[in-house]
């Protein structure tokens, strides 16, 4: 590798903050825009970025916009800690530091003329979320498109505007339910894996994208693996503490992967003998 592309992997360049959109109560969407009229990088729908913000941390952070957007590179935080409470109150035009994007991303290729199912869970729907912009744009690509959504509150359902406009596509199937509802909610209650069950599905033409919580991605393939759906059908993207980006320092490592440069994105089919141990 030269030096010159090492430089751009490891040095973060400089981009500001366009915008900051409250989606809930404690999590934002970020815009951002290349600094001293850089070009906007491109992006496969799952990958991420390394943002770094000054004084605090650096943060992998995955891409939430739209990937042929050529004005702007939007990322979805939930505001945890110190780094993310600073980016999340970010003023318009303050700089940050970014690197990437990195990782593998979603199959979007390989699902062209297959039914796809997503299911997401919490902010898990952000990293998702380019590849229904993808899928939505070229809608006569794809067969069936289901979406199975889970939050744990109505108050908490990110893109609540853009849930109503794919449930109305061609061919599209959009559940949403919350674990906690309150009197005005009317939709299911429950874990999104609840949501199997109201869906039929045809396991040898259909392709599974998921992103949340590590224990709901485990009943999810495992289920969805005993109606007939291949493990190597079955996507995973992980979240494990990346530092790099790019499989040098090993802080991601994941078995015999690391999440940053093998995934985030993997299939069930070589993530199934190390998701199902304790504390891989």
């Amino acid at each position: 590798m030269s030096a010159a592309l090492q430089a751009q992997i490891i040095l973060p360049q400089p981009a500001r903050v366009a915008g900051v959109r409250k989606e809930t109560e404690d999590t934002f969407t970020l815009s951002v825009v290349p600094g001293d009229g850089a070009e906007l990088p491109a992006f496969q729908p799952g990958q991420f970025s390394m943002i770094y913000c000054f004084g605090a941390a650096e943060l992998p952070i995955s891409i939430s916009g739209d990937p042929e957007s050529r004005e702007e590179l939007q990322y979805t935080i939930r505001s945890v800690g110190k780094a993310t409470h600073q980016l999340v109150h970010s003023r318009v035009g303050e700089w940050i530091g970014l690197r990437g994007p990195f990782g593998q991303g979603w199959p979007v290729e390989q699902a062209r003329g297959r039914d796809v199912l997503v299911v997401a869970g919490g902010i898990g729907l952000a990293p998702l979320r380019p590849v229904l912009y993808q899928m939505f744009r070229y809608r006569g690509d794809y067969g069936r498109v289901i979406l199975l959504y889970g939050a744990r509150r109505p108050a908490d359902i990110l893109f609540p505007k853009q849930l109503m406009k794919w449930s109305r596509q061609p061919n599209t199937q959009v559940l949403t339910t919350v674990d906690y509802g309150g009197v005005s909610w009317r939709g299911p209650v429950g874990v999104v894996t609840q949501l199997l069950k109201r869906i039929r599905l045809e396991p040898d033409r259909t392709v599974v994208m998921s992103c949340g919580p590590e224990v709901m991605m485990r009943v999810i393939a495992a289920e969805l693996e005993t109606r007939g759906v291949a493990a190597g059908d079955i996507y995973l993207s992980l979240e494990r503490n990346m530092k790099c980006g790019c499989g040098w320092c090993g802080h991601c490592q994941y078995g015999p992967y690391f999440v940053c440069r093998d995934g985030p994105v993997l299939p069930y089919s070589r993530m199934v003998d190390w998701i199902n141990k304790h504390e891989i």
